[in-house]
C-alpha cells in the first residue's frame, strides 16, 4: 500500500514520516513552498528528510493561486495575516489531487491536536477536512489515538495502537520521540510563517492596498530592505550591500534608482508615478541612511543610469518614521 505525506521537514511531520514508514506502509511526500516561510531556504528541509528516509518528495510552490487565498481567506485571518484555516485547506486539496494520480491509500500529516491555536483544534480539524473533500481520510500519526478512526485505520492500512497521543504546544514528547527514533537531524522544531509576523503584515497589506495583481516576486520584496509608503509611490531602501544587489536586480523597468556618491550609502528604488515630491522623498530617504547623516546631501539618481542629481536636506527620524510601513 502506498501513502501520501504532507512533509515540511519540521518536526513533526518527519517524526509522522517515521511513523508510518515503520508501519510498512510506501510513503511519497509532498511539501508546499510559500513565499513566507521563515526558514532559511525553500522547503524547511524537506529535501534532506526525504533523502534521509529515501522517499520520494515532489515539490509544489505555491504562486497565484496562493496568493489569492491569502488576500480573500473565506475563514478569516489569525492575529496578523496568517489565512491558517484556507492556507490548509488549500494545501490539502492539491495533495488530494497528487495522492489520486500516485494511487495513494491515504493522506498524512504531522499535525498534532491543539498544537496551534487557529487550525488544530477539534473544531478547526474537522473544518478542513470537510472543506478539502478529506472527511475521515487525512490520518494525523502524532495524535491519532486521540482522534476519531479514519479509513486507513478501518482498512487495516495502519493499527491504532501505532498511533500516538499527543497534545498542545509543548515539543517535550516529539523530542522523546527523537530519541526513540534515534533521528539527530530535524531542522525548523517549531516551523514559522511570515504571515504571523506584524511587520511582514503590515506590508503585505499595503501591496494589497495598492495592487489589484500582486506576484510572488513582488511579495519575495517585501523581505527585502526598508519600505516606505507616500501615496501611490513604494520607496525600498536596501540595508546592506547583499540587499543593494537585490533592489537592483528586482527593480522594474520604470523603477528610479538613488544613491549618496562618496559614502557608504544604500541603493533606493522609486516605484510609481516619479513627481517631484516623490523624488526629493526618496533622495531624503537615501540621505538618511547613508553614512551622511545630517546636513544638505547630493543624491545621484536615475533610470537607466545615475545620471541626474538634487541636493536635499536630511529628513528627521520622526519624518521618515511616518512613512515608514
Amino acid at each position: 500500500m502506498k501513502a501520501l505525506g504532507l512533509l515540511s521537514g519540521g518536526l513533526d511531520s518527519t517524526l509522522a514520516v517515521k511513523l508510518i514508514l515503520d508501519r510498512g506502509v510506501e510513503v511519497q511526500a509532498i511539501n508546499f513552498v510559500t513565499p513566507f516561510c521563515l526558514c532559511r531556504k525553500g522547503g524547511c528541509g524537506a529535501a534532506e528528510a526525504a533523502k534521509a528516509f529515501n522517499i520520494p518528495l515532489k515539490m509544489v510552490s505555491a504562486g497565484a493561486d496562493y496568493l489569492r487565498v491569502v488576500r480573500n481567506p473565506k475563514f478569516g485571518y489569525g492575529k496578523n495575516l496568517n489565512p491558517c484555516l484556507d492556507c490548509r485547506i488549500f494545501m490539502l486539496k492539491k495533495a488530494k489531487k497528487y495522492a489520486k494520480e500516485i494511487g495513494a491509500e491515504f493522506i498524512f500529516t504531522g499535525e498534532v491536536l491543539g498544537q496551534r491555536p487557529m487550525s488544530q483544534h477539534r473544531a478547526a480539524l474537522d473544518l478542513i477536512e470537510r472543506e478539502a473533500g478529506l472527511e475521515g481520510k487525512i490520518l494525523r500519526p502524532l495524535s491519532g489515538k486521540l482522534l476519531p478512526k479514519t479509513e486507513a485505520e478501518e482498512k487495516g492500512f495502519v493499527d491504532r495502537e501505532a498511533l500516538r497521543d499527543i497534545r498542545g504546544r509543548s515539543r517535550k514528547p516529539q523530542i522523546e520521540m527523537t530519541k526513540e527514533f534515534n533521528i539527530t537531524n530535524y531542522p525548523c522544531p517549531a516551523g514559522g510563517c511570515l504571515l504571523t509576523d506584524r511587520g511582514f503584515a503590515n506590508k503585505l497589506k499595503d501591496l494589497f492596498k495598492h495592487k489589484k495583481r500582486v506576484t510572488v516576486k513582488e511579495v519575495n520584496l517585501l523581505k527585502v530592505g526598508r519600505h516606505f509608503r507616500l501615496g501611490e509611490n513604494k520607496i525600498i531602501v536596501g540595508r546592506n550591500e547583499a540587499e543593494n544587489k537585490i533592489l537592483l536586480q528586482s527593480r522594474e523597468k520604470s523603477d528610479f534608482v538613488f544613491e549618496v556618491s562618496n559614502c557608504g550609502s544604500p541603493t533606493t528604488i522609486l516605484r510609481g508615478p516619479k513627481s517631484r515630491e516623490a523624488i526629493e522623498t526618496a533622495a531624503g530617504l537615501t540621505a538618511f541612511h547613508s553614512d551622511k547623516k545630517a546636513g544638505d546631501v547630493l543624491v545621484n539618481f536615475g533610470k537607466d543610469s545615475l545620471g541626474h542629481k538634487i541636493t536635499v536636506t536630511v529628513p528627521t527620524s520622526a519624518q521618515v518614521a511616518a512613512l515608514r510601513l
